[in-house]
């Protein structure tokens, strides 16, 4: 179960306590993320995500920051999407007034020393680097680019080189200090939650001035152009990374469940029609898989696989076959009933650990500003019915609105269309 509460600052608080552990997870969410940034700060928000790890006032160096956690054996970290920004820490349990105040110091009192600025910038533009060398981590950047190209959401989470190299400080700071404000943030504290949690977080967290809750305004529109939009890397390699990308609407919407449980049906398992398909009968990839990621305002119904770039075409005309037969004929009970039992299994195994179960209840209040139990979840995965996921294949797999990305030794957009049978 959980309780939900409120700083008197107005942040808010959510406790999600249970048995059986002996740990205890603190994660405190914010709600921006890359899509809410101007060019003056593109990769804004991950930066000041490495930022809060580099020294405060009270612990100058980051060795203080970790050396003070690592005593402790705790896991911590951070990560920056489209639409948030995170930060936690899992710890024993008695420990976890260390995490609750380091967490504080680090995201309201940390010092942003041009010195350790300028340093690293340096690392980010490494690890810009990185993601863009590897394929299988570049490819959603690529799926989303061409989604909504033109809009924010197409950015790279990071950045560029470029737009970090040339970020003022000032620029940065005044970009925190809009998003970085009680009225903005939730905290979950999960697993074995002492009694005494709100007074330690009034004490740290609740003695943050109240700012002013942001207005989100960049919504995404829907793209008119008619046609396949792509994204390509030329890179001259053995495999290619293919994904697929459809727009679905975002979160909150009444068909969200059952675009998931569609996903699963078409590539979330093993078991699922594509892993089937492709893989097994065919042997033309080592894996494939579908997913849905959604935001406020809009989402993404995406197949990736990495393919044997010699037989791209077989592979193509066999998901693409695939994706007709679902949005012609829908699902069978069967296959509706199994995409449901995995989605139980798998949350009820998730939400075991602590971290887990934090982030779950934080994303939901940080994004729908309420809370439901797995039990109330579960009840909307099953009222989703076999013809309500014939309806929504139908009009998500619209092959009209399907956008391309890839990363492999196809050298033009044309040629790697020309693969895929689209003209």
């Amino acid at each position: 179960m959980f309780t939900a509460h409120k700083l008197k600052n107005g942040a808010r608080v959510v406790q999600a306590p249970f048995g059986g552990t002996e740990a205890a997870t603190i994660i405190v969410l914010f709600k921006v993320g890359s899509r809410d940034e101007d060019l003056k700060v593109w990769g804004g928000s991950h930066f000041i995500e490495h930022l809060m790890f580099k020294g405060t006032k009270r612990r100058p160096e980051t060795v203080d920051i970790s050396r003070e956690l690592d005593q402790y054996g705790a896991e911590f970290n951070a990560y920056t999407g489209k639409d948030l920004t995170a930060y936690y820490v899992k710890i024993e349990a008695s420990k976890l007034p260390v995490a609750v105040d380091l967490l504080h110091d680090m995201l309201f009192h940390s010092v942003y020393d041009a010195k350790e600025m300028t340093k690293e910038k340096k690392v980010i533009t490494e690890e810009i680097k990185m993601y863009e060398e590897n394929p299988i981590m570049h490819l959603e950047d690529l799926l989303e680019e061409a989604m909504f190209d033109g809009h924010t959401l197409g950015r790279n989470i990071a950045g560029t080189a470029k737009s970090i190299l040339d970020m003022k400080r000032d620029h940065v700071i005044a970009y925190r200090d809009r998003f970085y404000v009680p009225e903005n943030m939730v905290i979950v504290v999960s697993g074995k939650v002492p009694d005494n949690m709100m007074t330690e977080l009034e004490k740290t967290f609740g003695k943050v001035k109240p700012g002013t809750r942001p207005v989100f305004e960049d919504m995404y529109l829907p793209r008119t152009q008619k046609g396949t939009s792509v994204r390509r890397q030329m890179k001259p390699l053995e495999q290619i990374q293919v994904a697929l990308g459809f727009p679905v609407p975002g979160r909150g919407h009444d068909d969200s469940y059952a675009y998931r449980l569609l996903g699963s049906i078409l590539g979330g398992t093993m078991s699922s029609r594509l892993f089937i398909e492709v893989r097994e009968k065919r042997g033309l990839c080592y894996t494939v898989r579908a997913s849905v990621d959604q935001y406020d305002d809009v989402g993404v119904f995406s197949i990736r696989a990495g393919l044997d770039a010699k037989r791209l075409p077989l592979a193509a005309k066999t998901i693409l076959a695939e994706l007709k037969k679902i949005a012609k004929d829908g699902a069978t009970p069967k296959e509706l009933k199994t995409a449901k039992e995995n989605w139980r299994g798998a949350m009820t195994l998730r939400l075991e650990d602590s971290s887990d179960r934090a982030e779950f209840y934080g994303r939901q209040e940080l994004f729908e500003g309420k809370v439901e139990t797995l039990d109330e979840r579960l009840k909307r995965v099953d009222a989703v019915t076999v013809a309500q996921v014939k309806r929504v294949a139908k009009e998500v797999l619209d092959l009209s609105k399907m956008s391309l990305a890839a990363i492999g030794p196809y050298k033009t957009d044309a040629e790697l269309m020309k693969a895929f049978g689209i003209r």
